[in-house]
Order: structure tokens, then sequence, then C-alpha cells
């Protein structure tokens, strides 16, 4: 408080405000923000505050709003209480990236790193690790966790992602109460629900929301007539007096997309022969239902897009760069560095030229062998990033992207063209960002950017402390409308929903240290139970209403004759059987034919009594039968929508848990869980003590085979488990098993086929054999799991055996690279999966060694094998 606001203050106020100030003064909160070469926003002071006082926290605010200093607040109380603080991130390149940042504050001996094939300092106090690992270790209740007091969960909207967002559930659900967390999202919509939920497993819960950017954003449109004219920028809305963007869209741009329209029509032959076409068209398509406008789409004359290389130049020439240019599609980025050095787009000095020389040289020496480099084609890559340009993507290997992002980061590359994956948290702010579409393609179609994608790519914009406005520009495209990207722009958050299921891993962790019981208890707690018992709640209204309608109904058909409800109940089976009986008997499968005749027998016998039945009841003699069926027919209409509500609510509420009852009937089938197993049974393992389990009024344990499963983190963790026990791995060398399980990582790109160009050894070899029978045991898994009701599992892809196979027997990587269409950060990133597979099964050899003594061996020879060279390098000095 200043001098001129105190001054009409009373005393007892100004002593007050003293005292306030003085209080203050003592926190760690404002130690810490005396620390800091800048003030702390209200937003990072209410939050910090907060985790002082012992709550968790949950912050959301925009991208580049400086959510993380509210993370280095709760490493520095940890520092200060000398106890434990955890950083977590979705992704390896992300704790890589916040290692290194931490590793500047803290010094190195401070900061520990644990990600899936790299461990450093891992007891210092403060350390760095995937979600994942985090997970393994709440499972295996290590030691390290006895003295972690705080754990920050960077990203916390990635809860959402399909297959690693159920990793933060089981974090938040499992890390003891006395952890506090620190949740840093995106602004969401639903984030009062989401805070909610970690409130009800985790205690008091503050939630801090911030929709201020600290650099305003300003959004434009680039359009451009033909290649002989330049592109032309348009702001999407209109300004102020103020020169300040507003809400209502740019007539200037509205008018100049119309003026491109007319020009195109204009230059287009097809569109001037569709229109002299059009009457007859119309007749000869007179009900087909199709309009003239649908029938015309096919030849809608199109704008010109814009040249990459063309909006470089101009982004350039406005002095908006540097840039990040968002393309969804790897070859695209690819395509464009060369479209602009075939422009011949220089964006760089001299003295630039000779820095990145030099960073370039220093970051390549030493981690790659000179035959790797020439296969990565690193000259053309360096020849890039000298005049300026870079891609950045996950079909470049790790170190050609921190070559970008560490150019990026120091202003010497000035356009980077990148996927959206980017956008994920990697530490690259802009000036600009591009985004070339506002449609991607999803793996299956081309579907619309919602408006938290939107919001996620444009967030790069603006660098705090550099820039006064950050700027977004959608670039013209075939269909774009400046409403669509409008209706994107002003919606700044979006909704996150819970992607939890139950696995077979996670079933027989909760098992090994917990009842039965309290495993249901902990996935009813889940966010996604959560979010089901909310809609639940909404069908729970509807189902009252429809029962008191009922009820209603059945006052109004009231028969003096009999009762009607029993009438209706005849009139609608018989109803029912008339019009689907015979329909459904045809597609049931019979034993032979004596069956199948008998069950139209029974059919009709039923028919024949269920109309007899109905002629005699005595409410067919009402004579007020009319009215009471007219009620009586909305009586059965509300009763079938009742039966399928209720069946709706049903499946909502415990649907979580109930996945998890079926999990459980499979693995006691398979031998993983075992009722009133007898103590000396020879399957239990040796290590863990057995602890009973109740299911279904039974008790339950665990058996060896599912200490097993318990070590193995894998989407298809039970089929690998029900290989290494039926003996389908043994007999294999190193390079063999790393070939066969490689179907187990592998997701091949679209297009791509399941099966490897050849088979080690032939179609009749070791390999191939025990491909074809890894084959079965997933058919054998997939069934049961569609049995029970579970998701299906993705098909298995051996597309990559004989690579693999080549590789982990010392083969360069450019042989194996040769006649593929793998890139180089493809190969990389399955070997590194394949590898922590290995790995894997090599730590957990003690469960099955009575059964294949050699496997573990040879496993942790293959992790060797694969884990060299290119694929061995982290990042991470």
């Amino acid at each position: 408080m200043v001098a001129g606001e105190s001054a009409g203050l009373s005393p007892a106020q100004r002593y007050a405000a003293f005292r306030s100030r003085q209080a203050y003064d003592d926190t760690l909160v404002a130690q810490f923000a005396r620390s800091l070469p800048f003030e702390l926003d209200p937003f990072q002071l209410e939050a910090n505050r907060a985790l002082e006082n012992g709550q968790n926290v949950l912050v959301a605010a925009p991208t580049g709003a400086g959510k993380t200093v509210i993370a280095d607040f709760a490493m520095y109380l940890a520092r200060e209480h000398n106890v434990k603080a955890f950083y977590t991130t979705p992704i390896k390149a992300l704790s890589n990236q916040k290692y290194h940042d931490l590793c500047e504050a803290y010094g190195a001996d401070n900061v520990g790193l644990l990600t899936g094939d790299t461990s450093i300092n891992s007891e210092a106090n403060i350390v760095v690790m995937t979600t994942e690992v985090l997970r393994n270790m709440l499972y295996e209740n290590s030691e390290t966790l006895r003295a972690l007091r705080y754990v920050i969960l960077d990203e916390v909207h990635y809860l959402a992602d399909q297959f690693r967002g159920p990793v933060w559930e089981e974090v938040i659900i499992h890390l003891p109460k006395s952890i506090k967390i620190v949740a840093l999202s995106a602004t969401v919509s639903n984030v009062e629900d989401f805070c909610s939920w970690i409130r009800s497993v985790r205690g008091p819960t503050k939630l801090v929301v911030s929709e201020h950017r600290p650099v305003p954003l300003e959004q434009h449109v680039m359009v451009q007539r033909d290649a002989e004219h330049e592109p032309e920028l348009f702001d999407l809305y209109q300004r102020d007096k103020h020169d300040v963007q507003t809400a209502v869209l740019n007539t200037r741009l509205l008018d100049r997309i119309d003026q491109l329209d007319r020009l195109a029509a204009r230059n287009d032959p097809r569109a001037r022969s569709d229109d002299r076409q059009s009457a007859g068209r119309g007749r000869r398509r007179r009900g087909t239902g199709k309009s003239h406008a649908q029938t015309m789409s096919r030849h809608h004359p199109q704008r010109r897009a814009p040249r990459r290389s063309a909006v470089v130049d101009e982004l350039d020439f406005l002095g908006m760069l540097p840039g990040i240019y968002f393309i969804f599609s790897r070859n695209g980025c690819d395509e464009a560095v060369q479209q602009c050095l075939d422009a011949g787009l220089e964006l760089t000095t001299d003295d630039e030229v000779i820095r990145i020389r030099r960073i370039v040289d220093e970051m390549v020496e030493g981690q790659l062998p000179k035959e790797d480099l020439k296969a990565l084609d690193f000259a053309r890559f360096r020849f890039a990033l000298e005049e300026g340009f870079a891609p950045h993507h996950a079909g470049m290997v790790a170190l050609f992207r921190q070559i970008v992002e560490r150019l990026f980061d120091e202003g010497l590359v000035k356009m980077v063209f990148a996927t959206e994956t980017l956008a994920l948290g990697i530490n690259m702010p802009a000036r600009c960002v591009v985004v070339e579409k506002l449609e991607k393609f999803n793996g299956v179609d081309h579907v619309a950017l919602t408006p938290g994608e939107f919001t996620q790519l444009t967030g790069r914009a603006g660098r705090r402390g550099i820039d006064s406005l950050g700027h977004a520009v959608v670039v013209d495209h075939r269909g774009f409308v400046p409403t669509t990207a409008a209706s994107l722009s002003s919606k700044r958050v979006y909704p996150i929903h819970s992607s939890f299921k139950p696995t077979f891993n996670m079933a027989v962790n909760l098992l090994n240290s917990s009842s039965y019981d309290k495993a249901h208890d902990t996935l009813d707690h889940s966010f996604a139970q959560w979010e089901a018992n909310a809609s639940a709640s909404s069908l729970e209204s509807r189902m009252s209403l429809l029962q008191h309608s009922i009820v209603n109904y059945e006052h109004a058909f009231r028969c003096s004759m009999g009762d009607f409800k029993e009438f209706m109940t005849i009139r609608r089976e018989l109803s029912d059987l008339q019009r689907d009986g015979r329909r459904k008997l045809k597609r049931r499968q019979f034993s032979d034919e004596d069956d199948r005749r008998q069950a139209y027998r029974e059919l009709d016998s039923r028919i024949a009594y269920l109309k007899q039945a109905e002629a005699d009841h005595p409410c067919r003699s009402c004579p007020d039968l009319d009215a009471h069926l007219k009620w009586g027919n909305r009586w059965l209409r509300e009763r079938k929508e009742l039966t399928r509500t209720e069946e709706r609510y049903d499946s909502r509420t415990g649907s979580v848990a109930r996945q998890f009852d079926r999990i459980c009937a499979i693995l006691t089938l398979l031998g993983y869980l075992d009722p009133n197993e007898p103590a000396s049974d020879s399957r239990r393992s040796n290590k863990q003590p057995l602890q009973k389990r109740q299911m279904e009024g039974q008790d339950y344990l665990l058996t060896k085979r599912g200490q097993l499963l318990r070590h193995l983190y894998s989407e298809y963790d039970l089929v690998l488990a029900e290989a290494i026990e039926n003996g389908v791995l043994s007999g294999l060398d190193a390079p063999e098993l790393a070939a066969v399980l490689s179907s187990l990582v592998y997701q091949s790109r679209r297009g791509s086929g399941n099966e490897p160009r050849r088979y080690p050894g032939g179609a009749d070899g070791q390999v191939a054999q025990a491909c074809a029978t890894l084959r079965h045991v997933f058919g054998r898994v997939s069934a049961m799991c569609d049995d029970a009701g579970l998701e299906p599992m993705e098909p298995l892809n051996f597309g990559l055996v004989d690579v693999m196979h080549d590789w982990a027997n010392g083969r360069s990587l450019s042989s194996i690279l040769m006649g593929t269409e793998l890139t180089g950060g493809d190969f990389v990133r399955n070997a590194k999966r394949l590898a922590d597979i290995l790995r894997q099964i090599a730590a957990a050899s003690e469960y099955y060694e009575d059964t294949d003594p050699s496997l573990g061996n040879i496993a942790h020879q293959a992790a060797v094998a694969v884990n060299r060279d290119i694929v061995a390098y982290s990042g991470v000095d």
C-alpha cells in the first residue's frame, strides 16, 4: 500500500495494514518473491499462498502465463523443509528439458532425472520424471516416496489423452495424502468439476484460474491472389479507436475473400461449364435428394492457397518472426523447409550462420557415427538451419529436435515448421504462430480443429518480456471461412474428460497392495467414475419424471372390467413376437435342424396363446376400450423409455468397477488370481507376502503369474505374460527375441502393412514360428476380452520384425532404414519402447525362472543390443 492510499485510512486501519504487510513479509511466499527478478502476478501469489498453507493446488491458465512459477515455489518449499519434490511430465522430451532448466537453477548435484531409459541422481531432493515412472514407484511402494512432500503434475490436462492419460488418474488417486500436488493445466471449461474431483480424493484443494494472457494475442488471416502477387495479411477482427482488435469480424477481410472467390470463378472453366449445364443437371438429378450446391461442390472454384515460402517471406518483411508454422503432416513440414530453400529465402545473417555452425557442431560431436548422420541426411538438415529454417516432428531423432529447440530459443532459427506435438509443453515461444489449415487428419478421417486445439497451438505466440503482441495467422485454404476462425479463437477453453480404464496390470497391482473391496473403492474414486456419476444424476431425474408419468397413465386407463396393465402387457408381447420373432430366429445359430424346428414351433405356440389371452381378456369387452388404449399406448411408450434409461443408468453407476470385475474374472480363469489357494502352492511368489483378497464372497490371491504380470507395463500386458508363461519366447536368441517382441510396440503409419518384408530364418524358422504362436496367444486373449465386454485391442503389428532383428545383430542405421518407409525418429522411438519391455522382462525373471531360466538373461542381452548408438542417445549429459 503506497503513502497516498494509506493517507485516507484511520490509524486503526493503517496499523492493520502494517501488520498484514509484516505478516506477509515473514512468509516463505514473500521470501521466494523477493528472490525473483520480476513481480509475481496475482494468480501466482494466490496459488503460492495456498501451497504454503498446506493445500493442494490446481492452476488453470493460458500457455505462457507463468504457471511454472508455482511449480518453482513448490521446489523452493521442498528445499526449505529438506524434503523431496517430484516434477512429472507426460513425455520424455519435456522431462529432459525441465531437467536442464532445474540444473541451471539449483545445480546438477541437487536435481535428478528418471525416465524409461535414463536414471540420473535419482535420490536427489528434486527429481524430474515421466508420470509413468512415478506410477510404477507407487505400485512398488518405493522407499524414495517416504521423504516426498510435493508432486508437480505439469500439463495435467493430458489426463484426457487416450493412451497415457489414465496414468495421471492412477497417480492422483494413489499418492499418499501427506503429499501435496501442484497440478498445472491449460484453461479448461470444466475445471471446477475437475477440481471437485481432486478435492474428493486428496482433500483441501485450491483452484486458481487466470484467463489473462501476459502478451495480448491478435488474430490474422493470410490470403494470396496468385503466384504473381504478394500475400496479403488481414486482421480477423475490426479494430477500435485504440487500435485494439474487437470481437467483430473485419469487413475488409470479408470483402477481399468475396473478391477472390469471384476471381476464382471467372478463371475456372469448369465452373462456367457447370453454370451452363446447371438446369439440365438439376432435371437429371431430380428425386436424388441432392441440392444444386451439393452437385456443384466437386467443381466449386477454389481460391489460391498462399504458398508456404511466400507466407514466410511476407511475415519476415512485416517483422513478425520468429514463428512456428503448424502443418499437420510430417512430410508437409519437411516439404515446407525444402520449398523455402528452393525459393532462395535466407533469414539469417553471416554472424548468425557462424553461431549456428558452432552450436550444431558442438551438439553433434561424439553423439552419432558419421554413417548414421549421413543416413539421417544431416548435411541437408544443417544447411536449412543455417538459412534459418527447420522442421520439428516426431519423425526426427531426438538430437535433431533438440538442436532445433536450442537454435530457436537463441533466436537463430527464425521459422520452424512443426506438427501439433510441438504444442505440448515444449518451451518454444515465438512472436507469431501460423496455422496452415483448420482441420487435421486424425488417423481415420479429416476432422475440424477444436477450440482447445486451436488455443493450444496459438498459445505459443507472444514472448513474455520480449513482444508487446503475439500474432496468430490462419492461412487461407480450401473451405476456409472467417467465421470458423472466429469461433475457434473466441473460445479460450475446452473440457477435459477422463480416458481412465482398468487394465490387467493395474488390476494385479491394486490387488497386490490392497483388498478387493479397497480396490473397488479406489476405482470408484476415479475421475472417469466421477464423470459417469455426474451423467447418471441427470438420468435419475429423467427416471423420476418417467415413473411419475407412468403412474398418471395407470390412473387414466384404470378399467372396471379387469387389470388393464396385464391386458397392455399381453398386447405388447404379442406385437413384438409377431414383428420380430421369426427374424430373430433366422439369425440364431442352432445345433441341428430339429432344434431349429422346435424353436419355431415354440414361437408359433406362444403367439397363439397370446392371441387367445388377448381375445379372452375381460378388458376386451370394456365400452371405454378405445380411450383406455390411447392412454395404454402412451404407458407402453413411457415404460419402454424407462427401461432404456434404467439400463443407461446402470451402465454408468459403478461402470469402472464393473470393468475391473470382468478383468479379474479373466485373470482368475488364466491363473493370475487364485481362489482359496493353499499356502504351499508352488506357483506363489516366494518374495511377496500373500494376502487374502475378497471378490464376490471368495478369498483371492495373486499367484506367481500375477506377480509377473504386475511387473509388465505394456498395452499388451496380458498377451506378453501369457507368451512368457506358455513358452512362446523360449529358445530364441537375443536378436530373435527383439524381433518377435517388436510386434508389441510397433504402430505402422497409415497405408503400411502388418507383416515384415521377410522373417529372419525363413517362413519355417524360429522367428516366424514364434510370431505365429504369439499371434495365436493374442487371438485367444482378445476373444476373452471381447466375450467379457471389454474394449478390443489393436492387432499386433509384425512389420518391424526384420528391421529390429538386423539392428539387434549390429547392423548400421543406414542399412536397416534402406528400402523402408521408416524415419529415423520412428525407428528410435519404437526401439526405445522395445528396450523398455525387454528390461521389464529381465527384471521380472524371478517370477518365471522355474519354467524358463534363460529368458531373463537373453532379454537383458537383447535390451543392450537394441539400446545402442542413436537409440541410446538421450540428450542428457
